[in-house]
């Protein structure tokens, strides 16, 4: 597998409105990058063209020295997977098949201990036998996860590139500690490697290695979450009143609004 994935000068386009606007980045093995900014910001656009769901207007995005066209899909998905913000389904399948449908790419046979070894590692083990659509939101959230992490699985744990798109939105707190530490502790492996688009400053301060800031489409900061996560740049692109204080356990940056 590659060293790095890269995007050189992507840019895209809806209805004549510029939506991402020269953005070049280029992401690391082992690394979790947390993609944040404002509503509007083109975050979960960005992460559509770094997965080669939306093609962008100009500019390109390259693994292992190959445009993602030039990956034939099967094989890119053995090393790319993606999470959605939601994801729908046309029909009702129980858990455990949901999770499976991440094998397609390497196997349409049966691979129950796969399956339940992640569904024990993203806390599903509890949702085995019911059917994904009578799940809750932040239940659905945690078997897309166990997909993901299913497609990506090789030699014994999940290898390549796991973009996610506000994971975090519907878990509550216990299952969102539980998340980020998983994947904290996945990239820590150097195997995987996690570009995680993400509304909370805080839960980015506290898990991500580098955090990417954008504006309007552009990207306005990139660095260590003590670099971006500055007040008077915060207020700047945000254009909110915070304050920045440390994290009591670890000194990381924490973002408070002012009252």
């Amino acid at each position: 597998m590659a060293e790095h994935f890269t995007a050189e000068g992507l840019h895209y386009r809806v209805a004549g409105r510029t939506v991402i606007d020269d953005v070049s980045l280029t992401l690391a093995k082992g690394e979790l990058v947390a993609l944040i900014g404002p509503n509007g910001a083109g975050k979960s656009t960005l992460l559509r063209l770094l997965t080669g769901y939306l093609k962008p207007a100009t500019g390109r995005c390259e693994l292992a020295s190959k445009t993602l066209d030039e990956w034939p899909a099967q094989r890119l998905s053995r090393h790319r997977a993606v999470m959605r913000q939601q994801t729908q389904l046309g029909f009702d399948w129980p858990v455990e098949a949901v999770i499976a449908m991440g094998r397609a790419p390497w196997t349409q046979r049966p691979e129950s201990q796969i399956i339940a070894k992640v569904m024990e590692m993203t806390g599903c083990t509890p949702l085995a036998g019911r059917q994904y659509a009578a799940l809750s939101g932040g239940e659905q959230q945690r078997v897309q996860l166990a997909r993901a992490l299913a497609q990506l699985w090789c030699d014994g744990t999940p290898r390549g590139w796991l973009f996610l798109d506000e994971p975090t939105s519907a878990l509550d707190l216990y299952h969102q500690q539980h998340l980020l530490r998983l994947l904290k502790m996945l990239t820590a492996s150097r195997e995987l490697h996690v570009c995680i688009v993400l509304h909370d400053l805080n839960l980015a301060a506290l898990w991500a290695d580098r955090i990417v800031l954008l504006h309007n489409g552009r990207l306005v900061s990139q660095g260590t979450p003590e670099a971006v996560l500055q007040a008077d740049d915060l207020r700047r692109w945000y254009g909110a009143q915070v304050h920045v204080g440390q994290h009591p356990a670890n000194g990381s940056p924490q973002v408070f609004l002012a009252p």
